[in-house]
């Protein structure tokens, strides 16, 4: 049985959050002498000089409607890179307790363990990255506070198999997160229509990828009010920026631009799986539900890769990931970025 409390750390449950200005008093005044804001203005051209909504909640209002979700099952960070930090906080406590991952997945799940003194647990993923049911056996039977399941992978592009995911939702004591930054690429619904049935489970997206917004820094998690109420307890009093908040606000409210984004890399992203395998030098392009294509070349991928480099094209080589040996991770471009790369791997001799 999952049981929050008990799974929290002691000193956690019992620690007075950080009561900034903002949380004592919201709403609207002519006079605001609470704060030590500067009351005179900003530098620069925009007016800034107030805290932010620590809650984010008109941000949360509208995702609350777009994700078919209620707002206290929303969490807003500084990327999902803070939702993960924060996570393994609440739960894990240092020199003591341990999460599990799954390799080669997002390298942001072993960089937080490593900062909070947490062990890590590497259950490798099968040769064709799905999670074996002898995975899945050794997930629920383990001690480890967290899972962390990143679907659609990164860096191989692919979703779990859903099945695969609620075993472990139904038989694992921890947190079941979910990474879900590529799923709107995906053709299967999110995690987050099932918040209702697993009070142990965590949803992580962002407005990095489809969105396009990854230098605004924001990130989401879904989850039950509790885990959140939790988060929004140990998080920075101010984690996302007035402005953050407002580019994120105009984003949801142009909702037509991104479906038209989203559309365009897809077509990128079947255009490019369609011509890669004709190439000599590509043995293997995975399948992909992302925003990005990884292929194994022959002979030597890191050669492929300085090829690419040298003539101004940047792809993430991957080759020293478990089971990545000899493959490059390619972003999908505008359509003539794409035609770019290709050409310039037709020219690899």
């Amino acid at each position: 049985m999952f049981d929050l409390l008990s799974l929290v750390r002691p000193n956690i449950r019992a620690m007075k959050p950080y009561s900034s200005a903002r949380d004592e008093f919201q709403g609207e005044a002519h006079v605001m002498l609470d704060a030590n804001e500067n009351s005179l203005g900003s530098a620069g051209p925009e007016l800034f000089n107030r805290y932010p909504d620590p809650l984010q909640r008109a941000v949360k209002a509208e995702l609350a409607k777009l994700k078919g979700v209620a707002e206290n099952q929303i969490f807003l960070g500084n990327g999902s890179d803070e939702a993960i930090d924060l996570l393994v906080r609440l739960v894990c406590i240092p020199g003591q307790d341990s999460i599990l991952v799954l390799p080669p997945t997002y390298g942001m799940y072993e960089v937080a363990a490593n900062l909070n003194d947490v062990r890590l647990e590497r259950l490798p993923l099968t040769p064709d990255f799905q999670i074996a049911s002898e995975t899945i056996a050794q997930i629920v039977a383990s001690d480890a506070k967290i899972v962390f399941l990143c679907s659609p992978n990164n860096p191989t592009g692919n979703l779990l198999h859903a099945e695969a995911i609620e075993k472990i939702l139904r038989g694992f004591r921890g947190l079941v997160v979910v990474d879900e930054a590529y799923a709107d690429f995906a053709a299967f619904p999110s995690w987050t229509t099932r918040l209702a049935e697993f009070p142990n489970l965590v949803v992580l997206q962002t407005f990095s990828k489809a969105w396009g917004l990854a230098g605004l820094r924001l990130g989401m998690a879904f989850a039950s009010p509790d885990v959140v109420g939790f988060l929004n307890k140990i998080k920075p009093p101010y984690n996302v920026s007035e402005a953050t908040q407002q580019h994120a606000l105009a984003a949801l409210h142009d909702a037509a631009r991104f479906e038209q984004m989203r559309e365009q890399l897809l077509i990128g992203r079947n255009w490019l799986a369609e011509r890669l395998p004709e190439l000599a030098i590509i043995e293997k392009v995975f399948p992909s539900d992302a925003n990005f294509l990884l292929a194994r070349f022959r002979p030597d991928a890191t050669a492929v890769y300085e090829f690419l480099v040298a003539r101004g094209i940047i792809v993430r080589n991957r080759t020293t990931q478990p089971g990545c040996a000899g493959t490059l991770r390619l972003t999908v471009g505008t359509p003539s970025e794409n035609e770019q790369l290709l050409q310039a791997l037709q020219e690899f001799k």
